[in-house]
């Protein structure tokens, strides 16, 4: 038997596994991160338009204008406008529902999936 002052540390193959667990978990990351960012960046557009009173929006079309404008401000590419968000007016008010799915490869056939859905209810039309 050993004795403890000569069990210190970790083996070689334990930092292997060590280090491709953290380089998982950090790819994984790299892969949701930005997805969530640009959802954020969705929200806070189509939250703007109750907040700022200065914007001219009083249409449906102007609201999917003024969200696609800012969208290609914030390089949103990878959502589908016409798909992702539905707008309606409803009680003198703008329902705005932001609602889409995000693929992302992450090994061979396995696919991170992350579904974006929120309802907004916003603005004066």
């Amino acid at each position: 038997m050993k004795s403890s002052a000569s069990q210190k540390g970790l083996s070689f193959v334990g930092l292997l596994v060590s280090l491709a667990l953290v380089a998982f978990v950090v790819s994984t990351a790299f892969k949701l991160v930005p997805h969530y960012l640009d959802y954020m960046s969705m929200k806070k557009i189509i939250e703007a338009v109750d907040s700022n009173q200065a914007l001219d929006i009083t249409t449906v079309d102007d609201f999917y204008s003024y969200v696609g404008k800012n969208m290609q401000v914030n390089n949103i590419q990878d959502v589908d406008l016409n798909k992702a968000l539905k707008v309606t007016v409803q009680n003198n008010k703008f329902s705005a529902h932001l609602k889409y799915e995000q693929r992302e490869p992450l090994i061979q056939n396995i696919d991170l999936v992350m579904k974006f859905d929120q309802q907004f209810s916003v603005g004066k039309p």
